[in-house]
C-alpha cells in the first residue's frame, strides 16, 4: 500500500509540534523572582566579602591621596573664611609659613635627586638602550608640546577673549625684564654647559644689557659751493680749506654676563647625563661610583617617604595663603576671565583627552588608571606650582603605584621637569594672542607659526619654578613685536594658572615615562638577560675551578701511585 504523502496543514502541525511550548505567565514570574533572589545574594555575599581589614587596606595603601584631598579642600574652605577679616601682608606671610617649610624641604631634595637619578639611570643602561630611550623620549617631549601649543592657539582664536574694550585690570609691580630672543636662546645653549658646576648648584647665567656711551671726532670740511658763496661776499678767508671738528657721542646697548638665582637644572642634566654614560661604559672599574650614587638616590627616596607625611599640612596653608592674598575676585572678570576660561579648557584637553589619547594609542592600557596612581603627584604639584618640587612625589608614585622601571623613571623624570613644559607652552601661546588681540592687533598666519616656535623654544628654557613661565613670556612677545609691559594684564590670575599648568606638566612627564618603558620593554629585557646570564656564569666560575682542582689532584695521585 502507498502511503498519503503528508498534506501542507500536517506539515505545519509537524512543526509546531517539534516548537516547545511557550512558558505561562506563572513561569515568567518564578524565574524572574529566582533571578533577582540568586542577584540579591550574589550582592549580600560581595558586602559580607567587604570586611573591616579590607576597608584598612584600602585607606592604608590610599592615605596619601586621601589626606591630600582633604588638604586641598580645607584650604580652599579656609582661605575663603579668612578673606572677611583682611589680614595684614605680615600676617599672610606668617599663616603661610608651614606651607613655605613644604617648598623649602622638597627643594632640598631636588638638586641630588636630579643628578643621583640621572647618574644611575644611564650608568645601567648601555650606550645603545639609552640612546634609544633619549630618542623616545624627547620625540615625545616635542610632539606633545607642539600639540599643546596648536591647541592653545585653536582655544583663544575660538573664544577671543582679548576682543571688546580694553577693561582688565593691570596689577601693579611685577617688573619683568625685557631680554631680546636671541639673547635668551644663547643664555639657554650657555647654561647647558655650566663652567663650574658648583655653581650651577644655585646660580645659572643670565644676559644683561650694559649702556655704554662711545665718544668720537668727525671731522667735516665745507663743500665747494659754500665757499664759492663766502668769497662772492668780499671776504679773504677761502673757507674750503678750513677743517672743523666735531665731537660725536654715540649710545650702545651691550650684552654682558650675568647671573640670576636659582639652580642652573638644565646644566647639571646634560653633566649628569654625559656622566652616567661615562660610569656604563667603564663597566667594572666604575662600579664604585655607580653604587654610590645608586646608594644615595635610595637614601633620598627615604627621605621623601618622611617628608610626604607633612606633604597635606604645607599644602593646606599654601592654597589657603594664595586665596587669602589674592585681589578682589569680583575684578577678574571680563577679557580677563575669559582668558582664564581660554587657558584652562586648553590644559584641560590636552591633560585629560590627548595625553591620554596618546598613551593609549601606543601602550594599548587604560590610561585613567594610571593616572590614578599619581593622584599624589599631581595634588602636590597644584599645591606646590613646581615641577621641580613635585619630583621626588612623581618618582614615589610611578615606582610603587603604577610599577614602571626604575632606569625609566631615572632617566625620564629629570629630563622631563628640565625641558618638557606642555602646559607652559601652551600658557604662553594663549597669552600672547590674548595681549595681540587686547591691542587690536590682527597677526598673520607667520606671527602666529613664530609664537607656536618661540613658545615651544621658550618652554624648554623655563625653570620648574613658581611662575617661571612670566620671565620666558618676554621672548615670546618680542618674537611677534607685541608689548612686554602688558604681561602686568595677566599676573592677577597667574598664580591660579600657574598650578594648572604645572599639574600639566607632571602629568605629560609621568605619561611619558609609561610611554617609554612600553617602547623601551625589548632592551630592557634583553638587558635584563644579559644581567642574568652574567650572574649565572659568575656562579659557574668557583663550580668549574672546583672541578679543575679535582681533576688536578686525582692526576697527582695517579702518578705518585705509578
Amino acid at each position: 500500500m502507498s502511503e498519503k504523502p503528508p498534506t501542507s496543514a500536517s506539515l505545519f502541525l509537524n512543526e509546531d509540534t517539534d516548537k516547545p511550548p511557550l512558558p505561562e505567565r506563572g513561569d515568567l514570574r518564578r524565574r524572574l523572582r529566582r533571578a533577582m533572589e540568586k542577584r540579591a545574594s550574589n550582592m549580600k555575599d560581595r558586602m559580607n566579602c567587604i570586611s573591616r581589614s579590607s576597608v584598612k587596606g584600602f585607606l592604608r595603601r590610599n592615605l596619601f591621596v586621601l589626606f591630600t584631598v582633604a588638604a586641598v579642600v580645607l584650604g580652599v574652605i579656609l582661605g575663603f573664611s579668612l578673606r572677611h577679616h583682611n589680614l595684614s601682608l605680615r600676617s599672610i606671610k606668617y599663616f603661610s609659613f608651614p606651607g613655605e617649610l613644604l617648598m623649602r624641604m622638597l627643594k632640598m631634595l631636588v638638586l641630588p635627586l636630579i643628578v643621583s637619578s640621572l647618574i644611575t639611570g644611564i650608568s645601567s643602561l648601555d650606550s645603545k638602550a639609552s640612546g634609544k630611550m633619549g630618542i623616545r623620549a624627547v620625540v615625545y617631549y616635542m610632539v606633545t608640546t607642539l600639540i599643546a601649543v596648536f591647541i592653545g592657539i585653536v582655544i583663544v582664536m575660538i573664544i577671543q577673549p582679548g576682543k571688546g574694550s580694553r577693561d582688565s585690570p593691570v596689577a601693579n609691580g611685577g617688573n619683568i625684564e625685557s631680554i631680546q630672543a636671541t639673547d635668551a636662546f644663547l643664555d639657554l645653549i650657555r647654561n647647558m654647559f655650566p663652567p663650574n658646576l658648583v655653581e650651577a648648584c644655585f646660580k645659572q647665567y643670565k644676559t644683561m644689557y650694559k649702556k655704554i656711551v662711545h665718544t668720537r671726532i668727525v671731522t667735516v670740511a665745507p663743500n665747494l659751493t659754500d665757499s664759492l658763496n663766502v668769497t662772492a661776499s668780499n671776504l679773504n678767508i677761502n673757507l674750503s680749506r678750513v677743517v672743523h671738528t666735531i665731537q660725536e657721542t654715540m649710545e650702545e646697548t651691550v650684552p654682558v654676563s650675568g647671573s640670576s638665582a636659582g639652580v642652573n637644572a638644565l646644566g647639571l642634566v646634560v653633566f649628569s647625563m654625559c656622566f652616567g654614560l661615562v660610569i656604563g661604559n667603564m663597566k667594572q672599574q666604575g662600579q664604585p661610583l655607580k653604587d654610590f650614587f645608586d646608594c644615595l638616590n635610595e637614601a633620598i627616596m627615604r627621605l621623601v617617604a618622611i617628608i610626604i607625611w607633612y606633604a597635606p599640612v604645607g599644602i593646606l596653608f599654601l592654597i589657603a595663603g594664595k586665596i587669602v592674598e589674592m585681589k578682589d575676585v569680583a575684578q577678574v572678570g571680563g577679557q580677563l576671565g575669559m582668558y582664564t576660561v581660554s587657558v584652562i579648557v586648553g590644559l584641560l584637553i590636552h591633560g585629560l583627552f590627548v595625553l591620554p589619547l596618546l598613551y593609549f594609542l601606543v601602550t594599548r592600557k587604560n590610561p585613567y588608571s594610571f593616572i590614578g596612581g599619581l593622584l599624589q603627584a599631581l595634588i602636590t604639584a597644584l599645591g606646590t606650582s613646581s615641577s621641580s618640587a613635585t619630583l621626588p612625589i612623581t618618582f614615589r608614585c610611578l615606582e610603587e603605584n603604577n610599577h614602571v622601571d626604575k632606569r625609566v623613571t631615572r632617566f625620564v623624570l629629570p629630563v622631563g621637569a628640565t625641558i618638557n613644559m606642555d602646559g607652559t607652552a601652551l600658557y604662553e601661546a594663549v597669552a600672547a594672542i590674548f595681549i595681540a588681540q587686547v591691542n587690536d592687533m590682527d597677526l598673520n598666519f607667520g606671527q602666529i607659526l613664530t609664537i607656536s616656535i618661540t613658545a615651544t623654544a621658550a618652554s624648554i628654557g623655563a625653570a620648574g619654578i613658581p611662575q617661571a613661565g612670566l620671565v620666558t613670556m618676554v621672548i615670546v612677545l618680542t618674537s611677534v613685536g607685541l608689548p612686554t609691559e602688558d604681561i602686568t594684564l595677566i599676573i592677577a590670575v597667574d598664580w591660579f594658572l600657574d598650578r594648572l599648568r604645572t599639574t600639566t606638566n607632571v602629568l605629560g612627564d609621568s605619561l611619558g615615562a609609561g610611554i617609554v618603558e612600553h617602547l623601551s620593554r625589548t632592551e630592557l629585557q634583553n638587558q635584563d638577560e644579559e644581567v642574568h646570564n652574567s650572574v649565572i656564569e659568575e656562579n659557574e666560575k668557583p663550580y668549574q675551578l672546583i672541578c679543575q682542582e679535582n681533576d688536578l689532584l686525582n692526576h697527582v695521585n695517579s702518578e705518585t701511585t705509578m
